[in-house]
C-alpha cells in the first residue's frame, strides 16, 4: 500500500511536469502616443503570435533566415493595419497609416503605424487582431500625450479588446477613467496567472521544499527566493539589466537540474540550502522578467513602476497559495519513515529529468 502511495504520487509529480510542454497566454503592447500633427501607435507581439497568420518559412526547410524574415515585414504591417480601427472625432480614419516593420532580441516584432489625424474631443481604438488570437491573449494599451503623460491605461482582450477617450480643448483627457486601480489589478492577476503557469518554476520550487519537514525551513527558503526573483526582476524591468531570454532559459532549467541531483547527493537537510535559493532566484527573476519585456512594459519608463509592483506581488500570492497546498503533502510523506527517503529520491530524479528535457529544448532541439 505504501509503494502503492510513492508510486502515485510520482505519476502525479510526473503528470504535472509534462503540463510544461504548454506555453502561457500570448502577451503583447500597444503603445499610442498622440503628437500635434499626427497619431503614432506602436504595438509588440511575439513573432509566434504573427507566424500564423503571416508564415515566415517559405521554403518549409523549418527555420527562418534573416532573408525570410526581412520579406515578411510588408505582410506583417498590412495585417496590423487591417486589424486595428481607429476613429478620431466619431469618424473613422480615411487615410491608411504609414508604417515600419522591425524585430527585437527577444523574439518580437514591433510595429510602427502613423495615422495623420489629431483627436480634438475622443480616440476609439479598436484591437481586432486579439480576435483572431487565441483565447486568454492580453493585450497592454497605453495612450500618452505629445508631453508623455498618460491619459489612458488598460488591459484589452477578445472579449473586451476596445478603450474610448475624451480629450479637452487643451489636450488634456476630461474623463480620466480609474486606470490606475485597473491597471494593478491587471497586472496583479497577469503575476498569478504566471506563476500558476510557470511549470518550470512552480518544479524548481518543488524540488527546493521537498527535503523540508516543518515551516522554519520552508519559509526560509520561500523567503530567500522572493527576494531575490524580485531583485532581478525589478533590475530588468527598469532596464538596469538585460539578459537575452536565450541565456536565461536554459540557466532556469539548469538551476532545476542541480537541486534535483544536489537532493540526491546531500539528502535531506542539505546545509545552506537559503544560500542556494537566493542565488537561483537571481536567475528565475529575469524569467519573470520575460513578461513584462514581451509585452514592452519597459519602454514606459514613467509607468513601469505600478505595473511592476502589482505583477511581483501577483506572483508572490501565486506562489505562497502554491506552497500552502503542496507542503503539507510534503512534510506528511517526509514523515513517514518507511517512504521519505524512497519519496525524496523519486521526487528528485523526476525533477532532474524534466529540468533536463527543458535544457535540451530550450538549447539544441
Amino acid at each position: 500500500m505504501k509503494r502503492k502511495n510513492l508510486l502515485l504520487f510520482s505519476v502525479m509529480l510526473f503528470s504535472f511536469s509534462g503540463w510544461a510542454i504548454a506555453h502561457p497566454p500570448g502577451l503583447s503592447s500597444l503603445d499610442v502616443l498622440i503628437q500635434a500633427d499626427r497619431i503614432s501607435i506602436n504595438t509588440t507581439f511575439a513573432l509566434q503570435d504573427i507566424e500564423a497568420f503571416s508564415p515566415m518559412d517559405t521554403d518549409l526547410d523549418a527555420e527562418v533566415s534573416a532573408t525570410e524574415r526581412e520579406a515578411a515585414k510588408p505582410e506583417i504591417l498590412q495585417l496590423l493595419t487591417e486589424q486595428l480601427a481607429v476613429n478620431v472625432d466619431g469618424s473613422a480614419t480615411l487615410v491608411g497609416p504609414t508604417g515600419s516593420v522591425d524585430y527585437d532580441d527577444q523574439n518580437n516584432a514591433r510595429v510602427q503605424l502613423v495615422y495623420p489625424a489629431v483627436p480634438i474631443e475622443s480616440l476609439f481604438l479598436q484591437s481586432r487582431f486579439l480576435a483572431i488570437l487565441p483565447d486568454g491573449h492580453q493585450q497592454f494599451l497605453v495612450i500618452r500625450q505629445a508631453n508623455d503623460q498618460v491619459i489612458a491605461e488598460k488591459m484589452l482582450s477578445k472579449q473586451d479588446d476596445t478603450v474610448s477617450v475624451q480629450i479637452g480643448k487643451e489636450g488634456v483627457e476630461t474623463q480620466h477613467p480609474a486606470v490606475t486601480a485597473s491597471t494593478f489589478s491587471d497586472f496583479f492577476a497577469l503575476g498569478i496567472e504566471h506563476i500558476l503557469t510557470g511549470y518550470d518554476h512552480l518544479l524548481f520550487l518543488f524540488g527546493l521544499l521537498a527535503v523540508t519537514h516543518r515551516v522554519g525551513p520552508a519559509l526560509k527558503i520561500i523567503t530567500f527566493f522572493t527576494l531575490a526573483h524580485s531583485l532581478t526582476l525589478a533590475a530588468a524591468g527598469l532596464n538596469l539589466l538585460d539578459i537575452p531570454g536565450a541565456i536565461v532559459e536554459p540557466l532556469i532549467a539548469a538551476t532545476i537540474i542541480y537541486v534535483g541531483i544536489e537532493n540526491l547527493v546531500r539528502g535531506d537537510h542539505p546545509k545552506g540550502r537559503h544560500w542556494l535559493t537566493f542565488g537561483f532566484g537571481l536567475i528565475h527573476g529575469f524569467g519573470f522578467a520575460s513578461v513584462l519585456r514581451e509585452m514592452d512594459i519597459s519602454s514606459g519608463d514613467s509607468g513601469i513602476l505600478v505595473p511592476l509592483l502589482s505583477f511581483n506581488l501577483g506572483i508572490e500570492t501565486g506562489q505562497i497559495a502554491v506552497a500552502t497546498l503542496i507542503l503539507p503533502l510534503i512534510w506528511w510523506l517526509n514523515s513517514k519513515i518507511a517512504i521519505a527517503d524512497k519519496f525524496l529520491k523519486a521526487c528528485s530524479v523526476l525533477v532532474s529529468l524534466m529540468g533536463l528535457y527543458w535544457f535540451l529544448e530550450r538549447t539544441v532541439l
